[in-house]
């Protein structure tokens, strides 16, 4: 069986297509805000059940049902958010001043005002649950 001549260049053009969907996937998320990991729900704790109605009250929109990211945010179930590399007071940084892009390219966070201290501390502790349960554990940041 004879092959056309043109499909060497036929085949290197699927993989290169292939390798701009990983890329895309990777720093932008699936089409249409999908989920961008796939985050394992513990029992969760009364202070982290009302940290859920908070998160998806005002976090859930960009960063995916439990964390999990879409299309428009980051997945905080990741270990970029490990607590020795991005700790709670990061988290209360952001919420209330924002914060410019750096992992992600997902643009720059803007701040929440409508989320008091009290939410996000009880957000802080539903995501840290959710990372203890999906192996996202404390490691030393290191520059």
């Amino acid at each position: 069986m004879k092959l056309p001549r043109n499909l060497a260049p036929l085949m290197v053009g699927a993989v290169l297509l292939g390798g701009v969907g990983v890329v895309s996937y990777e720093y932008f998320g699936l089409p249409g805000g999908g989920a961008l990991v796939k985050v394992k729900v513990p029992e969760l704790s009364p202070a982290a059940r009302i940290g859920k109605t908070a998160f998806d009250a005002n976090c859930a929109a960009c960063h995916g049902v439990n964390g999990a990211g879409t299309g428009n945010g980051p997945p905080l179930v990741h270990d970029i958010y490990n607590p020795g590399h991005h700790d709670d007071a990061s988290f209360f940084r952001a919420v209330a001043a924002g914060t410019q892009q750096h992992h992600w390219h997902f643009g720059d966070m803007p701040a929440q005002p409508q989320v008091s201290a009290r939410e996000v501390a009880s957000i802080i502790r539903y995501v840290r649950e959710l990372q203890i349960a999906n192996g996202v554990a404390y490691r030393p940041h290191r520059m």
